[in-house]
């Protein structure tokens, strides 16, 4: 039987997503738990593989298992066996050729960058911080170069084990709340260290460094030289996961969009 979980976790207490020899990351802390309920080893296989520090709102994964347990025993039962900044918020049963990561559409990721002078301190490692003043229209300009098929070589890292740097952006969109940014990237997939090196790319654009048509020059030139520094992982989200209807998983689930906007002081959403 295949079934598959919907999960949410605080990356900053991780080292990433994938599975380490010392045991420290959010695939071996669901791993331990789910062999709990389901009485034999357990290998789970993602929608994504996120890095150290980097959070997920909408995580999606799969496993086979011999064992019959009610969904509320994959959901609650493997909660009581997790950490508190990881939870399990569903669970379905799916057919034998479904594949978390291969039969996912789109994937998408928010960050959340806090524009201040000061540094955060409650939302520290919830956010990212830049504390220079950014132009919204300039970075949104700049986002329009992205946008459609693209060689992404030159915002991909140098371990990047992709076979192909070519990846479809459709969607990215960037609003401002008082001082916090907010973007939101959706694609067929991401290249390694991907969506932070574009929002570098962005930062720089938006406190004045270099025009907007300066991002599209790096894109044609394929040269990860040319671009600007990895941004922090501290304010990344993957945001969600789709999937075609057929696979019947659940939808709008996302209980946790607003819990970084929650968790943030009073003063992070003033006008600066």
């Amino acid at each position: 039987m295949r079934i598959a979980l919907g999960l949410e976790y605080d990356g900053s207490r991780f080292c990433g997503w994938q599975s380490q020899a010392d045991g420290c990351s959010v695939q071996d802390a669901l791993e331990r738990a789910l062999t709990a309920i389901a009485g034999h080893p357990v290998r789970v296989v993602a929608a994504g593989r996120t890095d150290a520090g980097v959070h997920a709102l909408a995580q999606v994964v799969h496993f086979d298992t011999q064992a019959v347990r009610p969904e509320s025993a994959w959901v609650r039962g493997t909660n009581t066996h997790l950490p508190p900044s990881v939870a399990v918020l569903w669970a379905r049963p799916v057919p034998e050729d479904f594949h978390a990561r291969f039969s996912a559409r789109e994937r998408g990721y928010r960050y959340l960058l806090l524009n201040h002078p000061v540094r955060p301190a409650v939302a520290s490692r919830r956010v990212g911080w830049f504390h220079q003043p950014l132009d919204l229209e300039r970075m949104r300009e700049a986002a329009r170069h992205l946008i459609g098929e693209h060689d992404f070589s030159a915002f991909r890292s140098s371990e990047c084990q992709a076979r192909t740097p070519v990846r479809t952006l459709s969607r990215l969109a960037i609003r401002r709340e008082g001082g916090l940014f907010i973007f939101d990237f959706w694609a067929n997939a991401f290249l390694h260290h991907m969506v932070r090196n574009i929002l570098g790319c962005l930062v720089c654009v938006g406190k004045g460094a270099h025009p907007p048509e300066w991002v599209a020059e790096v894109l044609q030139g394929r040269d990860r030289e040319l671009g600007a520094p990895t941004f922090p992982a501290d304010g990344l989200y993957l945001s969600g996961v789709r999937y075609e209807p057929h696979w019947n998983l659940p939808t709008g689930w996302t209980r946790a969009a607003a819990l970084p906007f929650a968790s943030m002081p009073a003063m992070v959403l003033e006008e600066r």
